[in-house]
């Protein structure tokens, strides 16, 4: 974990980096879906998921893959300091995240520009989320306001 994030200056377009792996517990998905609504049967009644559902386990809620990608990517240290804002994100749902399954995001810069403002840029990253087997599950593409290191 780097102590301070990369500046728009330091992103270079194809650098790819990778987060550390985080197993998904029964645990987090009570206290994602409680505390955030997702009051489905789907992701709380585990008689219903066994009689109805396509699924061989307990389904995580896409948003909850999306927040586990996000916060293993602020642990990587690659935005830290120098993230301004999330800007927003085209986010694809590839696979099932299920109970027990281990995930880690690739992230891939692919474009960054400048802004009028001189003490920031843009920076899109493709984040690539997998499971244990190598399984894509999300994909997404994102753009943040990333702080300049000099001004322009």
């Amino acid at each position: 974990m780097t102590t301070q994030g990369l500046t728009y200056e330091q992103h270079t377009i194809g650098a790819r980096y990778e987060t550390s792996r985080r197993t998904v517990h029964d645990a987090d998905l009570s206290t994602f879906v409680n505390l955030f609504g997702f009051t489905e049967p789907l992701f709380m009644d585990m008689e219903f998921v066994a009689r109805e559902s396509v699924f061989k386990g307990r389904p995580a809620p896409g948003a909850f893959t999306f927040c586990l990608a996000e916060g293993l990517i602020i642990q990587t240290g690659l935005i830290h300091g120098t993230g301004m804002s999330y800007l927003g994100s085209e986010i694809r749902i590839v696979a099932p995240v299920l109970a027990g399954d281990t995930l880690g995001v690739a992230v891939t810069v692919t474009d960054k520009r400048e802004t009028k403002k001189p003490d920031r840029g843009i920076v899109t990253y493709k984040h690539e989320v997998t499971n244990q087997r190598g399984e894509l599950v999300l994909d997404a593409t994102v753009r943040r306001m990333i702080r300049r290191g000099t001004k322009a």
